[in-house]
This record gives C-alpha cells, structure tokens and sequence, in this order.
C-alpha cells in the first residue's frame, strides 16, 4: 500500500519535471472533466438528431389530393341515370326516356352540382350514390349520401300523380339537407298517358 502511494507520487513529481511546471495534476483533472462533458454533449446532439428523425417519420402529414369536381358531377350523373332507368322498367323507359334525358336529367345535374359546392374536397370524395330505387308506388330514384356517417344529403323521387282530368303524370323532385328533407324542390313534370302507368320497378331488371 505504500509502495503504491510512494509510486503516485514519483509520476507526478516526475510529469511535472519533464513538463517544467506546464502539466499539473489539476490539469489532469480539468481535461478528464472536458472529455466527459463532450462526451456528453455529443450523446446529447446525436440523441435530439435521432428523436427528430423519429418525429420526422412518425409523425408524417396526411395530404388530400385535389378532386376534380366535373369529374364528380359527371359520374354520379351517369349513376343517376342509370338508378333512374332501372326504377322505369322495361315498360315506362321506352315511353319517357327521350324526355327524361332532355328536361329532367339537366336540372338533376344543376342540382348535384350545386350541392357539390357545399363540400369541401376531403368530405366531397365521401359521397355516394345509392343503388336501390324504390318499387311499386315508391317514390325514391336514388339518394346521395355520406359513406363515412350513413346520412343523405339529398333525395331525388318520382311521384306518380293524378289530377282531374289531367291523366296520369309523372312528377319529378328533390328534397336536400338542409331542412330535413321537407322542402319540395321542382325538377319537372312527364305525361304519361290517361290510364294508370305501370309500377316502379324493384331494379333487377324484371318488371
């Protein structure tokens, strides 16, 4: 033990001749002091770079790609005509096809359009557009409804109608949203014949 303490102090009183004074052994202490405080600081440095690329990764934002609206508007009315032809028939298509296309059919596009301005792009890209029509007497064509919360947005029907000495006609409509579906909204009007047309279909292509 005290070889050992006598041989300590020969290396330092030995550094400090070689060196002539300019190492002490506080010297020693200070730069053993400095490494562990680079040291330090370098884990430091290198653990923010690593916690930052791990922010960077996992916390990556989500981007919405632009809908292009015409394009919307365009396929729900080619849907729209279509639940529209499967709720005539093969018995009352053939009869008020030419006229559908021509008078109602534009007023349903001004309506979807219409109602697409009201959306944003993210929520826009959650309609859709129902694919059962009601049979018989019903009057519901299709629906445009939102996919993620399963409410409509709006409803386009055909009422079979009656008036005095009138025949029969067919009267086109819509209801939206915005209170709660109890405003009638005027699409137009096709006359069918004085006898009483034959039902909705059910869609399946059989009546």
């Amino acid at each position: 033990m005290k070889t050992t303490n006598w041989l300590r102090k020969f290396l330092v009183v030995l550094v400090s001749i070689l060196t002539f004074g300019l190492v002490t052994p506080t010297d020693f202490h200070w730069r053993a002091q400095a490494d562990g405080k680079n040291l330090k600081k370098d884990s430091i440095q290198e653990s923010e770079v690593k916690q930052g690329y791990e922010l960077l990764v996992t916390e990556s934002p989500v981007y919405y790609v632009p809908i292009d609206r015409d394009v919307f508007v365009g396929e729900m009315i080619l849907k729209a005509e279509e639940q529209s032809f499967s709720k005539f028939g093969g018995k009352i298509t053939p009869k008020i096809e030419d006229e559908f296309k021509g008078a109602i059919l534009p007023k349903i596009e001004q309506a979807i359009k219409q109602i697409s301005r009201q959306f944003p792009d993210e929520e826009l890209m959650q309609l859709a557009i129902s694919v059962k029509p009601a049979a018989g007497r019903g009057e519901k064509i299709f629906h445009i409804y939102n996919e993620k919360t399963n409410e409509d947005v709006i409803r386009f029907h055909a009422r079979q109608e009656n008036p005095p000495k009138e025949g029969h006609w067919f009267n086109f409509h819509y209801h939206t949203y915005h209170d709660g579906f109890s405003t009638h909204y005027e699409l137009g009007r096709i006359y069918w014949d004085k006898n009483t047309p034959p039902q909705w279909s059910d869609g399946s292509g059989l009546s």
